[in-house]
């Protein structure tokens, strides 16, 4: 299995144990969020909806593409990737 590397955002990193970066064996998308989940109890319900798709305020990068132009959470992951979560921003 691939190993890739997940960036954890500054609001999540209280469900990470602080971490920036937790690396994990994974395929997809969905396997690297939950092996996360595996390891950290509460991040996984801040990312995905109950049915477990990608939360609307959440964005998922492959390298600088989004997960959701690619296939989702299906999307498949090379060896190496860099995965990176950004929750999205509302200002006024």
């Amino acid at each position: 299995m691939n190993e890739v590397t997940v960036c954890i955002p500054a609001p999540l990193r209280a469900f990470t144990e602080g971490a920036a970066e937790i690396r994990v064996p994974a395929e997809t998308v969905e396997d690297a969020l939950a092996a996360i989940g595996e390891r950290h109890g509460g991040f996984l319900s801040r990312i995905l909806t109950p049915e477990g798709r990608l939360r609307p305020h959440v964005n998922v990068f492959v390298g600088q593409e989004s997960v959701k132009g690619l296939d989702g959470l299906a999307t498949r992951l090379p060896g190496g990737a860099v995965l990176l979560i950004v929750p999205a921003v509302a200002g006024g």
